[in-house]
């Protein structure tokens, strides 16, 4: 119902996207872009093609201005003046693709962008447990008849393929040995996937997108959802990952949640900005407002349609939720 009343809201924003964009900034966040089929992402990201995340950026040039982290800072100050309203690019997760595919588009149309990495798995030392996830939908999906101790193993009564993918999608960060097991019974070797396919960036292309002029930040340690961790876990993938930006002269003055920051609590905020060369950090709420001063929220771009389409639904549902005055999170 809720996305019914979206829709139609947005069918009316049919005006200068950026005028009636809600916000005096926009800040878009992708993952990976790709022509290929990736079946470490395909089961878990609506990646988009080339062609796609180009119209995005066309779409975003005409209306907003894009802007570098320094100006992005300066903006947040009050000591940056646009013509038009403004939009930080970012990327989430450190994928290959954006060296490989993302950075020709971008050098090539001048926009900046900043990726938020997890160290765990740059050079590919290790694959995120939700990609080890999609490998296994993948696999599933290939085979005529699946193992029925998988089935087990996921306690599903009803077994299907289908069943199967809901279930291993399930699967969360605590219970991510669930998925090296499975993994195991269908002969997906992840040490071996890693080596050939490369899904990562490594440390020598990061210190390249660093020395032109990119942003590479902490999108914590291994990519834990923060609402089901404790404090101290939290902190400690936070910080960890801060140590690392800081030995390699990376963008240490900010942080990206992994997944989203629903439920994570004002105890959090609290201790990670004793962190005093923390400048901000970064929700995905999409346009919405935040209790905590200094987190921005981004807007998901994966998400099966058009840039310019996800602008106005994000624009109608702001205004939907200010009438009753809940565009806000508040954090306790």
């Amino acid at each position: 119902m809720k996305n019914k009343i979206i829709n139609i809201l947005a069918a009316f924003e049919t005006g200068n996207v950026g005028k009636s964009f809600p916000m005096d900034y926009c800040l878009p966040v992708y993952h990976c872009v790709s022509d290929e089929n990736l079946p470490h992402i395909r089961h878990i990201i609506q990646y988009k093609n080339t062609r796609q995340f180009e119209e995005d950026l066309d779409c975003f040039s005409k209306h907003f201005q894009f802007i570098s982290w320094s100006e992005f800072k300066d903006f947040i100050n009050g000591n940056f003046k646009s013509k038009k309203k403004i939009a930080l690019l970012t990327f989430d997760d450190g994928f290959r693709e954006f060296y490989d595919t993302v950075l020709p588009v971008l050098e090539r149309k001048g926009i900046y962008a900043c990726n938020f990495i997890n160290p765990a798995f740059i050079d590919n030392r290790e694959l995120m447990f939700r990609c080890k996830a999609s490998l296994i939908i993948d696999a599933a999906e290939k085979v005529k008849t699946t193992d029925p101790e998988i089935y087990r193993m996921l306690s599903l009564e009803n077994p299907s393929k289908e069943n199967l993918k809901q279930q291993v999608l399930k699967i969360s960060y605590h219970q991510r040995e669930l998925l090296d097991r499975i993994t195991e019974k269908l002969e997906i070797d992840c040490n071996a996937y890693l080596k050939e396919h490369t899904p990562y960036l490594t440390t020598d292309q990061l210190k390249s997108l660093r020395q032109r002029g990119y942003g590479i930040s902490s999108h914590s340690w291994d990519h834990p959802k923060y609402g089901e961790l404790s404090l101290k876990e939290q902190m400690e993938s936070t910080n960890r990952t801060f140590h690392y930006l800081k030995e390699n002269d990376f963008l240490y003055e900010s942080f990206a949640f992994p997944f989203t920051d629903f439920g994570v609590k004002k105890d959090f905020f609290d201790e990670l900005f004793k962190n005093e060369d923390l400048f901000c950090c970064f929700g995905s709420a999409g346009a919405k407002l935040d209790s905590v001063e200094r987190l921005f929220h981004r807007i998901p771009m994966e998400m099966g349609e058009s840039g310019e389409s996800i602008l106005k639904k994000e624009t109608a549902y702001f205004r939907l939720k200010k009438i009753i005055n809940k565009n806000k999170i508040v954090r306790r």
